[in-house]
């Protein structure tokens, strides 16, 4: 599967400039190839600050089964929901598909 998530990596207010290098760079080299890694400062001064890296990864192999389960449950549910639509309206396949049925958007 092509879909891609955004993950987080936090790294406290109070570290010293070594760790916060060493950090940066461990990060670095864990990074997948082509992620679009970015680098924020999040935060305040009364619930605290942190360094914020946001970068996208594929899937793994559990999380696109729940994906896939998901999105045929999703469907099959519109799917439902369109056929009481239109038995609601009185549309039946009898009519002429261009004046009277509706279509599911994804």
């Amino acid at each position: 599967m092509n879909r891609r998530i955004k993950e987080f990596v936090d790294i406290g207010e109070h570290v010293s400039l070594d760790e916060l290098i060493a950090r940066l760079s461990e990060v670095r080299d864990l990074l997948p190839e082509g992620s679009g890694a970015e680098l924020r400062l999040r935060g305040d001064d009364v619930f605290g600050r942190k360094i914020t890296i946001a970068y996208m990864r594929e899937l793994s192999d559990e999380e696109a089964e729940m994906e896939r389960r998901y999105t045929e449950a999703s469907r099959e549910a519109k799917v439902l929901q369109l056929e009481r639509l239109q038995a609601e309206l009185g549309i039946n396949d009898d009519v002429p598909a261009a004046r009277a049925s509706l279509r599911m958007v994804a």
